[in-house]
């Protein structure tokens, strides 16, 4: 098991270092943009380093989008934030599931999903990441889940993962307890753990991560998340007032 946590674009080994930690996730480029991520002076350091790196792609991507304007921006994203993931040695590239329209078929966001994978060539797994929200969700609630996994699993020459955000899973109404065990017996495996407490009630739909302990997921049941896991564990927690250092301590303590 290593936790890390989300850490800055500019400096992710000396953030890693600060921190205590050998595995951190990073941006790289503009998550609100569709700019292709520039190629980084340090892309031999982030390489040969022993942190393991994880990168998230823009939010503003949606490759199950019934909008060719949305879609095909997004799986062109796709694509070149798996070569520079590469160029720096990552794991993978976490993308949020995604969404259709409220009158559009969710199945239709399935074979839009299956679509751009098949046009992806890569060297590093697509890891994709339940959402907290929206009815026409592809990985909102776990039924969401399993029914793009049916769709998407066998696509061949592109290494599918999942990512499960903790409170993605509370906002979307799931439950805590057992989380892990329902993912794992959908997609197989669970590539890395998103640890984050929710400002907002179960079920709310609202994606606001609080630092852990603060907010209304039972802390507990965080905890057993993370030792059902075992896994690779990155904070996406507030970061601001040493944030991360004080989740980190939080969490273990309580390990």
């Amino acid at each position: 098991m290593r936790i890390g946590a989300h850490v800055s674009t500019d400096d992710p080994l000396g953030d890693a270092r600060r921190l205590g930690v050998d595995v951190v996730q990073l941006s790289l480029t503009d998550m609100q943009s569709w700019k292709r991520p520039p190629v980084r002076d340090d892309e031999e350091q982030l390489r040969s380093s022993d942190v393991r790196l994880y990168v998230h792609s823009p939010f503003v991507m949606n490759p199950a989008s019934p909008n060719p304007r949305v879609r095909h921006p997004s799986r062109k994203t796709i694509q070149q934030c798996c070569e520079a993931a590469a160029r720096i040695g990552a794991l993978g590239v976490v993308v949020h599931g995604g969404h259709v329209g409220a009158d559009a078929d969710p199945g239709e966001g399935v074979r839009n999903w299956r679509k751009a994978l098949e046009s992806l060539e890569v060297e590093v797994p697509v890891l994709i990441e339940n959402t907290a929200g929206g009815d026409n969700a592809m990985a909102r609630w776990f039924d969401d889940v399993a029914r793009l996994w049916d769709g998407i699993a066998d696509v061949p020459d592109v290494e599918v993962g999942f990512v499960l955000d903790t409170c993605h899973t509370h906002a979307a109404g799931e439950d805590t307890v057992g989380q892990v065990e329902r993912i794992r017996a959908i997609t197989g495996r669970i590539d890395l753990l998103h640890l984050n407490d929710s400002r907002d009630e179960q079920g709310s739909g609202r994606d606001r991560h609080a630092n852990l302990g603060t907010g209304m997921i039972d802390a507990d049941a965080l905890v057993e998340v993370v030792r059902v896991h075992a896994g690779d564990v990155v904070l996406e927690t507030p970061s601001e007032d040493d944030g991360h250092a004080r989740d980190l301590a939080w969490l273990h303590e309580r390990l």
